[in-house]
């Protein structure tokens, strides 16, 4: 297959924060690769904005090394590295005061999509928003991307929607979630609504479970503090998982249109029931193989946040009501997996004799690593002696079926800043929904620490506490392994 880049139109883009870890290691790199690709106009400017005093070629090396270090060697072309770099520029700014605005102005253009995209901490996105209208730098095309966190709770995040709306409209807020530019999370939709196989036996008829897996190896060491703040709830389930659980679940849009998928995604979440206390599992893991636990890393020993979590959670509308969704999230855990496991229910009546040979029906799409899905059926066991059933997997990996064009697939900020680019809304999360995904976890955040609940220990390179496995053995189902 031969891959269709489309070129997006010439811009200008901020990013605040630009010598930052994210912007090193995520955004200039993805930035580089689409440029590598042919889909970023060459009189394109990426403006690099923080409080460090660099000049243009200081910037410019910065980001030389970052593409040495996160990007591919077969994109290593000198020409191209140069050409790319010399649409790269800076500008020492203050975030609270006058400095650096000025000459920020003079370097935006007229006529081209302007961008900004607050990869600082939320505290700054006032000021930033502030300042670049009375600066007179944003105008009403242009757009701002502000990463997570969106708040730490409903009050929270309501305030930083209403510091954003004081300058910026909806329309021109970017909230940006990673999770979602993957190319797997993308392909649900077009799993469910672009074939008549799946749409229709997309209900509790059909569907017994389904369980939603983001297992990490690695630990909160070096950002326990921060972490500690937040933990596996705040972190990765009113986010992340809460984003892949709405994509799972909702109606069929109108249209393949910004707000209309986002209004179901906003109709799953307010359809969530309370998650009952024995219905969580909350874990830390513990120090082995020569590396501390979580209470070390966090610096603190009386730490009652968690680093894993397990949760039952139902939905109450016409689809779904009667089929569960699971869902769990670790850190220091066995493998390094991210998926989804559709687990489809028996069939009603079995004419095979081989009873014990049968397996349910499942989707699974993998989200990383080695993004694809792969749908397990069974078939009869190759050879004589009677019809013995086995399962095998109808495995589609996204590099090997796409050939040179799966291999390449673009990284999801790669795919995210240019939608913030063409002004696509539609994998960006809009304030309400945000504020909706927070007054369902509030209470449950609540509720734990109203009883003093303490994580259970769990042992590094494990597959999470115990008591996780008994939230699904209690209802004669059981976790799929985590692996890579």
């Amino acid at each position: 297959m031969v891959s269709r880049v489309i070129p997006v139109e010439p811009f200008d883009l901020v990013v605040f924060g630009g010598t930052g870890d994210l912007a090193q290691r995520k955004i200039i790199p993805g930035l580089y690769r689409r440029f590598w690709a042919g889909q970023i106009p060459a009189d394109s400017n990426i403006i690099g904005a923080a409080r460090s005093e660099l000049d243009d070629a200081g910037f410019q090396d910065l980001a030389r090394a970052a593409i040495a270090e996160f990007v591919a060697k077969d994109k290593h072309d000198k020409k191209v590295i140069e050409a790319f770099l010399a649409r790269l520029s800076y500008v020492a700014i203050d975030a609270k005061g006058k400095g650096g605005w000025d000459a920020l102005k003079a370097k935006m253009r007229d006529g081209v999509v302007k961008a900004f995209y607050f990869s600082v901490a939320p505290s700054l996105f006032g000021d930033l928003a502030e300042r670049l209208h009375a600066h007179k730098i944003a105008d009403a095309n242009s757009r701002i991307v502000v990463e997570k966190p969106f708040g730490r709770d409903l009050e929270s995040a309501r305030a930083l929607n209403a510091v954003l709306a004081k300058h910026f409209d909806e329309a021109q807020i970017y909230r940006i979630d990673h999770y979602l530019g993957k190319e797997t999370v993308q392909n649900l939709m077009a799993v469910r609504f672009a074939n008549i196989l799946f749409e229709p036996l997309w209900k509790s008829e059909y569907i017994d479970h389904v369980q939603i897996t983001v297992a990490e190896t690695v630990s909160v060491d070096g950002r326990g503090a921060y972490y500690d703040k937040s933990g596996a709830m705040r972190d990765m389930v009113q986010n992340h998982m809460m984003q892949l659980l709405c994509l799972i679940a909702m109606e069929p849009p109108y249209h393949f249109d910004p707000d209309a998928v986002r209004d179901e995604k906003l109709k799953v979440i307010r359809a969530l029931d309370p998650v009952k206390p024995e219905d969580i599992v909350r874990g830390q893991y513990l120090a082995g193989n020569e590396q501390g636990g979580y209470v070390e890393h966090s610096e603190d020993p009386t730490s009652k946040t968690e680093s894993y979590i397990a949760l039952k959670v139902n939905i109450s509308n016409w689809r779904w009501k009667g089929t569960p969704f699971y869902l769990r999230t670790g850190k220091r855990l066995r493998a390094r997996a991210s998926e989804i496991a559709i687990t489809f229910r028996e069939p009603p009546h079995s004419i095979f004799d081989d009873a014990e040979g049968w397996r349910e029906n499942v989707l699974v799409i993998r989200l990383q690593p080695n993004e694809g899905m792969n749908l397990m059926v069974m078939i009869k066991e190759p050879g004589p002696g009677g019809m013995r059933l086995t399962q095998v997997p109808l495995d589609m990996s996204f590099a090997e079926a796409l050939g040179e064009e799966g291999a390449d697939i673009p990284d999801a900020y790669e795919r995210l800043i240019m939608d913030v680019i063409r002004g696509n809304q539609t994998l960006f999360m809009r304030g309400d929904e945000v504020e909706a995904a927070w007054a369902w976890t509030d209470p449950i955040i609540q509720g734990w620490e109203k009883r003093g609940d303490k994580p259970k220990g769990y042992d590094a390179g494990s597959s999470g506490p115990e008591d996780a496995l008994m939230l699904m053995h209690r209802d004669g189902r059981r976790w799929r392994e985590i692996r890579e």
